[in-house]
């Protein structure tokens, strides 16, 4: 399987936060959730991080069964629409989004 992540590395405008919050599950997960071939969709809010750590406001997980299909939803219209709603997202949110791409396997835990 393979996870494709869109790291928000920067901080929410102060006061804007549960506003941010807002336009991202009614806005933009509707989209996500029609990318082709998409079988999970996680949205993470920055809690807490180690002391030095770079913030992260958010981060977009996407789960796909190939690269073949993380390179159609990359292709795809809903993909593109979804940049143009993620731009007006951006005006509250000072830093950077970039996207990472990992090969993911899952192991059960081993306690009850």
């Amino acid at each position: 399987m393979i996870i494709r992540y869109a790291l928000f590395e920067g901080q929410i405008h102060p006061g804007k936060e549960a506003e941010f919050r807002s336009f991202v599950k009614e806005r933009l997960v509707p989209l996500w959730t029609q990318f082709p071939g998409a079988q999970e969709v996680r949205v993470l809010d920055g809690l807490e991080r180690d002391p030095g750590a770079p913030v992260y406001a958010m981060a977009l997980a996407i789960r796909y069964p190939d690269m073949d299909a993380v390179n159609d939803a990359l292709a795809s219209d809903v993909r593109f629409q979804s940049r143009d709603v993620t731009g007006e997202l951006l005006k509250m949110f000072t830093g950077k989004v970039h996207h990472h791409v990992f090969a993911a396997s899952e192991y059960a835990p081993s306690n009850p």
